[in-house]
């Protein structure tokens, strides 16, 4: 069984974007990924040997908002707990850095709702919707 290795780290901007299009997630350019790495609250990685094959971040203002984005699985290593590993090290920063009064969210794809459902995450519709806009 292979030893993944979980850090705290922000990945690199190619091996973000290869990720992302891999998990099937939307596309983002190499530019967007160099300014909006950066600026990221934290974010951790997980490699086999040096091949990043999952990934989540939290961005925000660090007290009042708080977002949990690029969430990505590689394919060849879903089902194996790694979505869990990196939402229980986002959660874990969470807990120990947000104030309670500070409002996560998260746009949950496929059938990612049940992985975040584990974690206290919950649909906010009726009270409100989710809306995007893509540039």
């Amino acid at each position: 069984m292979p030893n993944f290795q979980l850090t705290a780290a922000t990945p690199g901007t190619d091996e973000y974007v290869r990720l992302r299009a891999a998990a099937g997630l939307s596309n983002r350019s190499l530019d967007a990924a160099r300014i909006g790495l950066p600026n990221s609250l934290f974010a951790v990685c997980i490699h086999d040997q040096r091949t990043l094959v999952a990934m989540g971040r939290i961005i925000g203002d660090g007290g009042c908002n708080f977002e949990i984005v690029d969430i990505a699985v590689h394919p060849d290593y879903q089902r194996k707990g790694l979505g869990s590993r990196i939402m229980a090290s986002l959660m874990d920063y969470l807990h120990k850095n947000a104030p309670a009064s500070a409002y996560v969210s998260l746009i949950a794809d496929g059938g990612a709702p049940a992985l975040y459902e584990k974690f206290g995450f919950k649909p906010t519709a009726p009270e409100s919707i989710g809306m995007a806009l893509r540039l």
